[in-house]
């Protein structure tokens, strides 16, 4: 099943990367300004920092229920 908005926003960014040559330096520095001139508040949240265990590290990509039982 396809999506129109998904193929519309995937159009118009089809042509910006044409636009530009596929050149990733002026996309961003295009789509900067585009932020900059929009008049809307730009927010940056800061990251939020991962808890890390012993477990975690040999166990990351399965599944969370997987490693419950793990840690039980």
């Amino acid at each position: 099943m396809r999506d129109s908005i998904v193929d519309e926003v995937r159009k118009y960014r089809m042509e910006h990367t044409q636009r530009f040559k596929g050149d990733l330096s002026a996309i961003c520095a295009d789509l900067r300004s585009i932020q900059c001139t929009s008049g809307h508040e730009i927010v940056r949240l800061t990251p939020r920092k991962l808890e890390t265990t012993s477990t975690s590290s040999r166990l990351r990509g399965i599944a969370p229920c997987l490693l419950e039982a793990a840690n039980a």
